[in-house]
């Protein structure tokens, strides 16, 4: 059974940083794509990066371009998110998630999700 769990969320102010870390467990199958997902109260889930681990293309959504980095360290199996210059905007609950297709594009899929790591952003 996979298990990722997310850690390194909080509460910053705006312009902070904060980097959350998903650390992949019990498994040998290999996402091909690793998410990173946040969800604000009354809100739709929204993918805020993507990383392809076998090539290491990136994508990002608009919101975050810019102030977001996803990463990954292939042997801790883990996978980062760097956050600068945050926003009140960015708070919201930060899900980490493994699956494949077109990471970037609107044709992927999630296989696996973290239970979240809440990000607060106080203005």
């Amino acid at each position: 059974q996979v298990q990722l769990v997310e850690s390194g969320g909080g509460s910053v102010q705006a312009g902070g940083s904060l980097r959350l870390s998903c650390a992949a467990s019990g498994y040998t199958y290999r996402a091909n794509c690793m998410y990173w997902f946040r969800q604000a109260p009354r809100e739709e889930r929204e993918r805020v990066a993507a990383l392809h681990t076998g090539a290491g293309s990136t994508y990002y959504a608009d919101a975050v371009k810019g102030r977001f980095t996803i990463s990954q360290d292939n042997v801790k199996n883990t996978v980062y998110l760097q956050m600068n210059s945050l926003k009140p905007e960015d708070t919201a609950m930060y899900y980490c998630a493994a699956g494949g297709g077109q990471c970037g594009g609107n044709s992927y899929y999630t296989t696996y999700w973290g239970q979240g790591t809440q990000v607060t952003v106080s203005s």
